[in-house]
């Protein structure tokens, strides 16, 4: 029996699927990534007015600071200073805010763009790989005792297609009938190949 040439394509299957399942999550994440990052650069306005304005409310905080000590009339000549600092803070305060919503957005787009090609990964190809699993390790478990390879090998007859099957040979039901050691294995070979796994005892 050709138990590796007809087994490779099943596990090439398998692994090719695999990577592209790790491909397409890391594709998703990288172009999460970059999204946020295209969106954070909408905070640069507000980095920018965040740094004047708070520059600003300090030289005016400053500028008041030495008016005020002029003798008499300092404490008239500060309260302008001090308006226009709290105006400028103001505007620092402004630009803070326009940072936040920014960061809020752009994570909030992020997780927008990963939700749908992960939940295709999650609910869509995971329960399909778990399920393969669960299958060929029963499959395997089964493979062991003669009971099991008789099991399998029945499996094998009510679903493999009718041309491997008279390919094992032309009466392959009344051979199984028969118990015929060959004939089993040989079924059970089959359907252990349809799920990846080794054939052979």
């Amino acid at each position: 029996m050709k138990i590796y040439a007809d087994r490779f394509p099943v596990a090439l299957r398998q692994l090719l699927t695999d990577l592209l399942v790790v491909i397409w999550v890391y594709a998703a994440i990288r172009f999460a990534l970059w999204v946020h990052d295209l969106v954070q650069k909408l905070a640069v306005p507000g980095q920018k007015l965040e740094g004047a304005g708070g520059g600003l409310a300090d030289n005016l905080a400053e500028a008041g600071g030495k008016v005020g000590r002029v003798p008499l009339v300092g404490d008239e000549l500060t309260a302008p200073f001090e308006r226009a600092a709290e105006a400028a803070r103001a505007v620092a305060d402004a630009g803070r805010d326009q940072q936040e919503l920014v960061g809020q957005l752009a994570l909030a787009l992020a997780i927008a763009v990963l939700v749908f090609p992960l939940a295709l990964v999650l609910f869509g190809w995971l329960p399909l790989r778990v399920r393969w699993m669960r299958r060929a390790a029963s499959a395997k478990a089964l493979a062991g005792a003669p009971a099991g390879r008789d099991l399998l090998a029945l499996r094998a007859l009510a679903g493999q297609p009718l041309r491997k099957l008279t390919s094992i040979d032309p009466n392959v039901a009344e051979a199984w009938r028969r118990g015929d050691d060959a004939t089993v294995d040989a079924l059970a070979a089959l359907e252990l190949r349809r799920l990846g796994l080794r054939g052979g005892r």
